[in-house]
């Protein structure tokens, strides 16, 4: 029973900062505004958090950008304008979801190419453990040459 309330408070306590993050007054009186705004505030990077965006984030700046979205929805931007606007001020970094350009080809490319590489790594060692097999024999030369390597004590443990 303990474990269960324990449990319970903890997602609990999770789920508090999502919550708190928009304050009441912030919001439009439209509501298609209003979804808007969030839908636009969800794309949005916090630039202080940096892996919430500025609808999940508590920090004064995303509380900043997220009137600059609803000021620039009264404005009558469009959602391109509203991004647009952000871009233009903090970067591509502000967007949730980079854009591919040619600056940005390895970010998005980088898992394939890595799950490829491992891929070919992981055929070619199971390849070369297959075709292995048991080893190479040894030649009587090899074995009487390893066994005068080894010493006495190994050649009459190996016999």
């Amino acid at each position: 029973m303990r474990a269960g309330l324990a449990a319970f408070l903890f997602l609990l306590a999770l789920a508090v900062p999502g919550f708190a993050a928009l304050d009441p007054s912030e919001m439009l009186d439209d509501p298609a505004a209003e979804a808007r705004a969030r839908a636009i505030s969800k794309e949005l990077r916090c630039m202080v958090c940096q892996n919430q965006s500025i609808d999940d984030s508590d920090a004064e700046l995303a509380r900043d950008l997220r009137m600059v979205v609803r000021d620039r929805i009264r404005a009558g931007d469009s959602d391109a304008e509203v991004f647009d606007f952000v871009v233009a001020r903090y970067g591509d970094f502000v967007l949730m979801t980079p854009p591919f350009r040619p600056e940005t080809w390895l970010l998005w490319l980088a898992p394939g190419l890595v799950l490829i590489v491992g891929g070919g790594i992981a055929l070619l060692t199971l390849r070369r453990a297959r075709a292995g097999g048991a080893g190479a024999r040894l030649t009587a030369e090899e074995e009487a040459r390893l066994a005068a390597l080894a010493g006495p004590d190994m050649s009459e443990k190996a016999e």
